[in-house]
């Protein structure tokens, strides 16, 4: 299952009024680290289906966004559920770090 890309446009339908609790990966195609980062959210996003959706939205491409959650450096990820931010993290962590850290919060 491989990792939706979502717009300013469409984070309010994918992210805000989601049933599901939303990981929504801030990123930019420049950003080493957010390489570093995605392969490890492809994995947890097949290991965590159904409990969890993840998202990736580019900064460059989707300056709004960013903007409203006052994204100053990336990765960034946000958990959101219900609508509201739950926690973030930002930087990379590894695998079992961020899997521990979703299910603390979900």
């Amino acid at each position: 299952m491989s990792i939706k890309q979502i717009s300013d446009s469409e984070f309010k339908a994918e992210v805000i009024d989601s049933s599901k609790p939303v990981l929504v990966d801030f990123w930019a195609e420049w950003c080493g680290p957010c390489k570093t980062l995605g392969p490890i959210l492809e994995k947890l996003s097949s290991e965590l289906e159904g409990q969890v959706e993840i998202k990736k939205i580019n900064i460059d491409e989707n300056p709004e966004s960013p903007t409203n959650f006052g994204i100053r450096s990336i990765p960034t990820m946000i958990l959101f559920k219900d609508g509201k931010i739950l926690d973030s993290k930002i930087g990379v962590s590894g695998e079992e770090d961020i899997k521990n850290w979703i299910s603390s919060k979900v």
